[in-house]
């Protein structure tokens, strides 16, 4: 890692949610190496636990928290933890979500809607919510981890609850950005394309020739990176920007990071 990055956050205490791979865990090594103590958490108490060992091998200061975020008790109980061991709160990234089913409006059921709903944005905005009693104490920076669909790109066929609920964080966050500034705590969203994470392997695909449209782009899917992927790691970094002292006055914006992808898609 960089040197630019060494004791940025020190003194800070950072709680990653989707700590256990991709974006989350990337961002949670970054935070620690920048001097910040980390909650990692996620669903599973094995990947946090996983993400934490590696961080300890660096010598890191980092706590493991198991908690469905769409759950408000166990998330509540997470932050409780958080308090009692780092006494403090200074930066928050709602990193947590899933792709869901993605299929023609037809094919998808009540539940399978919901499902999306209840992680996606339920989860962020319970995320949010119960960080803002710590994060009023000195202020503080919340990132939000968004996408390019729903906000820039509605081509990918069969995304429908995905892309809404992607654009429904950036509206939540821009509502919260100003809600919260009298209190000094920064709002902001990263919108990332194209990333070599796992969650697509986790993407229910159903009959999705029936929901695409016939669409035709130049060469090169990803201008910047002649069609390669961006990394974790460099959403990471964006991350780290939006929380470190270095914009201490941006708040309410909308980052995308993605190779000028979705300006060839959008």
């Amino acid at each position: 890692m960089h040197t630019l990055f060494k004791d940025s956050l020190q003194g800070k205490v950072a709680l990653v949610s989707g700590a256990g791979s991709g974006i989350g865990k990337a961002t949670a090594k970054l935070f620690s190496y920048a001097g910040a103590r980390v909650a990692a958490l996620t669903r599973s108490a094995d990947e946090a636990e996983a993400t934490c060992r590696e961080i300890r091998q660096t010598e890191g200061e980092v706590i493991a928290i198991a908690a469905d975020i769409s759950n408000a008790d166990q998330l509540a109980k997470g932050y409780q933890r958080v308090q009692e061991t780092f006494g403090q709160l200074d930066i928050v990234v709602a990193n947590a979500g899933i792709n869901g089913l993605w299929a023609p409006i037809d094919e998808i059921s009540e539940a399978d809607w919901e499902k999306v709903f209840d992680v996606n944005l339920k989860g962020t905005f319970l995320t949010v919510k119960l960080a803002v009693p710590l994060l009023k104490k000195q202020g503080g920076a919340i990132v939000i981890v968004s996408s390019v669909n729903g906000t820039r790109i509605f081509s990918n066929a069969g995304a429908s609850a995905y892309a809404t609920t992607k654009a429904g964080q950036v509206a939540f966050g821009r509502m919260m950005a100003l809600e919260l500034a009298k209190h000094r705590i920064r709002v902001n969203t990263v919108c990332p394309g194209a990333i070599e994470t796992s969650i697509g392997e986790n993407t229910e695909r159903r009959e999705l020739d029936r929901a695409r449209e016939p669409v035709e782009y130049p060469a090169g899917k990803i201008p910047l990176t002649d069609g390669k992927s961006g990394t974790a790691g460099q959403v990471a970094e964006l991350i780290w920007f939006l929380c470190s002292d270095v914009s201490s006055h941006i708040s309410g914006a909308e980052v995308f990071i993605d190779g000028a992808e979705s300006l060839l898609q959008g």
